[in-house]
């Protein structure tokens, strides 16, 4: 596994503890919110430069996304 690739993995994992945290979702429903988003879809293409921002900067750029 490349480092970009433990880098997405690993903010995956954050922003999904994060969302069970803040909004009561259990894992699976978080899992699966998180990952059907086009916040997630944006970490996983590195020229979007999301990869390296903080776990919760990708959070508030998902919320952002379900206010639109």
């Amino acid at each position: 596994m490349n480092k970009e690739a433990l880098m997405i993995e690993s903010l995956t994992r954050d922003v999904v503890v994060l969302l069970m945290e803040e909004e009561g979702m259990a894992m699976r429903d978080a899992m699966d919110a998180f990952c059907s988003s086009r916040t997630f879809n944006a970490l996983t293409q590195q020229e979007t430069g999301l990869c390296f921002q903080s776990p919760v900067y990708v959070l508030d750029e998902y919320h952002n996304e379900k206010r639109m």
